[in-house]
């Protein structure tokens, strides 16, 4: 047997443990399915490159790949909950809600701000969950509100932790502002060493899409303030029809919350969570496509996935 030849049976016998310690280690990390498929997919194919290499190549490529790789599945471990606390926003209903429990289920220290303390998604949290969960009466736009529940969650801490005011800065602005806000937080936080994530989930079912008396009330408002101009030009049957885009995210919308949950869990007890994740079906992949397809291939694609129903505005039709 030559020398390359050992060695390139070397490289693959360091390949094949390589991806047995990937593959235990993924299995332990929640979540992160699009990652975990990138992973294994570079080390077979880096295991394929370095076969048809020379010696020297696959020796200099072999060891930094290792190296890599381990640095990359160390990140990865998860580390113990029980001195973590969680403040979650919006806890009334939604990702807020199904988080809260799924946390406390884990046993982390969970605090749920809430809109009303009384309601029914507050009232089930109480009686669901264990002792380490606290309801606080938080609207996020009220300061009064604010400091009140900063108070709890220090009172009950003790000392134990920072209190991270989740999207706190930049509740009202778009994803594309929040994302920035908290790239920049990433960095200026991190000299105090704070870890700043974002979860920026695919299509889920909550109730930000609204129901049928939501959407009538909605179509209300918009008709009755609506100047003469805006409404000759765009037309009331147009206006009306915008309720069936609303519909379609509703249908198509997936009522499987769990992969936003893995994801959190991970950004929140990983050793090195990753700056941004995209759970949900395609999510990522069309984050990918949005960022590097040229723009007149997003446009096309774009303008078919919207276009149904084929609506125009009034003034559009000829």
């Amino acid at each position: 047997m030559s020398t390359f030849s050992e060695t390139a049976w070397l490289c693959l016998a360091v390949a094949v443990v390589l991806a047995g310690i990937a593959l235990c280690n993924l299995k332990k990390s929640p979540g992160q399915a699009s990652r975990k498929v990138v992973c294994l997919a570079g080390l077979w194919g880096g295991a394929y490159l370095l076969l048809s290499l020379s010696l020297s190549w696959s020796l200099i490529l072999c060891l930094p790949s290792c190296f890599l790789l381990y640095t990359y599945l160390s990140g990865q471990e998860l580390l113990p909950v029980d001195q973590k606390a969680v403040l979650i926003t919006g806890g009334d209903s939604g990702f807020g809600h199904a988080l809260s429990k799924y946390l406390d289920e884990l046993g982390f220290t969970v605090f749920v701000g809430v809109l009303d303390e009384t309601g029914s998604g507050a009232e089930e949290l109480r009686r669901t969950c264990s002792q380490r969960l606290s309801v606080l009466q938080m609207d996020i736009t009220d300061p009064q509100q604010i400091k009140d529940a900063h108070r709890k969650v220090v009172e009950k801490l003790q000392n134990r932790g920072g209190v991270p005011m989740e999207k706190l800065a930049a509740y009202s602005s778009s994803k594309a502002a929040l994302t920035m806000f908290s790239a920049v937080m990433r960095q200026e936080l991190s000299k105090w060493g704070i870890k700043v994530s974002v979860i920026q989930p695919g299509g889920f079912r909550t109730n930000i899409a609204g129901s049928s008396e939501v959407w009538s009330k909605q179509e209300k408002d918009i008709l009755d303030h609506l100047s003469s101009d805006v409404q000759e030009d765009y037309g009331r049957d147009y206006i009306l029809e915008q309720r069936n885009y609303l519909k379609l995210i509703n249908m198509k919308a997936s009522t499987d919350m769990s992969p936003v949950l893995l994801d959190i869990r991970h950004a929140v007890s990983a050793k090195s969570p990753f700056a941004f994740y995209a759970p949900g079906a395609m999510a990522y992949s069309l984050i990918c496509f949005v960022s590097f397809s040229p723009t007149g291939i997003f446009d096309y694609f774009s303008k078919k996935l919207h276009n149904f129903g084929g609506g125009l505005p009034r003034a559009l039709i000829k």
